[in-house]
């Protein structure tokens, strides 16, 4: 259950089609975030990705020669998702709740929006490019025109609404952690809701009407424009975290947790193919043309040739330094697992969705230097200790630190509440 929770805000990436290029090998890889890339785009004409990161970074790639072209700092958390828009610029949305309408080369938004009361964890444009949908945590759906003027709003899920998209006929597909599908009306009416066995993290709707949804059961299930299931493909074992189709909608790649991505034939639900990383989440995937692009917790953008799923360039890279090896059979140290994507423990680490721990016993909440912290956690009074931590993860965060972006979950025995507070007073000190 940890998992799913940890999980389930991850958000559904859009495949676009673009014209392959040829780029030399060395450079098929590009490095930029501090964090795993959550969120990934490839902008139509295939020359540029547009990526964004737990550690609240966006980038904007040059993919010929894998540089990063910007890098882009508005969002106050992790960016969960982006979009290209028809006019060439595009969306990004993050767990600060705001969506904010970028062009390319300019360094501050042109539009924001703060609608919602929770992160956003997904985005969609209509096909006729003139509405924007997004999916929040705050369990709802919002589907604004880009030309402006009041969002409708989409309420009926029992949690956080991971995945939204847009059918050709104008309804809208939503997918929660609630287990639910529901396809909205194009005018305010009750939404046809579909059940599904698992907590659902994405989605994808093809040309024709056909939904693919998938979340924690690793099961990718291709629903008619009426809810009913046609197909499904078993991707397992592991939760898919994203899915993209092919600019011609032959395929489906389906990202998973345990660092993999199925390209699923979506006529029969056989899978064509596996790619294969360094076993880390990958939380991010988009097409380019017969090229893959993913992005994952190692902290890169990858290409991948989607026909022989063979990486375009060196695959083993070096991985990121397991901070936890030192502490091999502490119980804290394990407990501490689900939030090492999240949190850094030494001084000088990159930044993450969360703020870097170093010196977290005895300091001030919201007083990291250089994090940006939500004006609710700036105005209260709290020191964290050893009973604060422990308490957090008894009542969970959101009840215990109100305002806050961190993923709701709780650590359910006080033996295993002990052994990561006695883990960060251990890891954490300053020298």
């Amino acid at each position: 259950m940890r998992r799913l929770r940890f999980v389930r805000s991850v958000l559904g990436v859009f495949g676009l089609l673009a014209v392959p290029l040829v780029t030399p090998p060395a450079l098929a890889q590009m490095r930029g975030h501090g964090g795993p890339v959550r969120a990934l785009a490839v902008v139509p004409g295939g020359e540029i990705a547009i990526s964004g990161g737990f550690d609240q970074a966006v980038i904007v790639w040059g993919i010929a020669n894998g540089t990063a072209l910007s890098v882009l700092r508005f969002h106050e958390g992790a960016v969960n998702a982006v979009a290209p828009l028809p006019d060439g610029g595009f969306a990004t949305a993050s767990e600060d709740g705001r969506i904010a309408l970028w062009r390319i080369g300019r360094p501050e938004p042109e539009r924001t929006f703060a609608e919602h009361t929770g992160p956003v964890a997904g985005l969609a444009v209509s096909p006729d490019g003139l509405s924007l949908a997004s999916a929040s945590w705050d369990g709802t759906a919002r589907v604004r025109p880009l030309a402006g003027g009041p969002a409708r709003v989409l309420a009926g899920h029992a949690g956080p609404v991971n995945a939204v998209a847009f059918l050709p006929d104008g309804r809208i597909a939503t997918a929660g952690y609630d287990a639910t599908l529901r396809i909205w009306p194009t005018e305010d009416a009750p939404p046809r809701v579909i059940t599904l066995p698992t907590p659902l993290n994405a989605l994808a709707v093809a040309r024709d009407g056909e939904i693919a949804v998938a979340g924690g059961d690793a099961i990718v299930r291709f629903l008619r424009p009426d809810g009913s299931e046609r197909t499904a493909s078993e991707v397992g074992p592991n939760p898919v975290i994203a899915l993209a189709l092919s600019p011609d909608e032959t395929r489906l790649a389906a990202a998973t947790a345990g660092g993999t991505v199925a390209v699923i034939d979506r006529a029969t639900g056989a899978i064509l193919r596996r790619l294969v990383g360094p076993g880390l989440p990958v939380w991010s995937v988009a097409w380019r043309g017969d090229e893959l692009v993913t992005g994952g917790s190692d902290r890169l953008v990858r290409r991948w040739n989607a026909m022989t799923g063979e990486p375009i360039g060196a695959l083993s890279l070096p991985r990121p330094a397991d901070t936890l090896a030192t502490f091999h059979g502490d119980r804290g140290a394990e407990v501490y697992r689900a939030c090492v994507a999240c949190h850094a423990l030494r001084p000088g680490d990159g930044p993450r969705a969360g703020p870097n721990l170093a010196g977290i016993i005895g300091r001030r909440i919201a007083s990291e230097p250089g994090y940006r912290y939500s004006e609710a956690l700036k105005s209260m009074d709290l020191v964290w200790d050893a009973a604060a931590i422990a308490r957090l993860f008894e009542v969970g965060p959101a009840r215990y630190t109100p305002g806050t972006r961190m993923p709701e979950q709780t650590i359910n025995t006080a033996e295993d509440r002990e052994a990561l507070v006695r883990f960060l007073e251990k890891a954490t000190a300053l020298p």
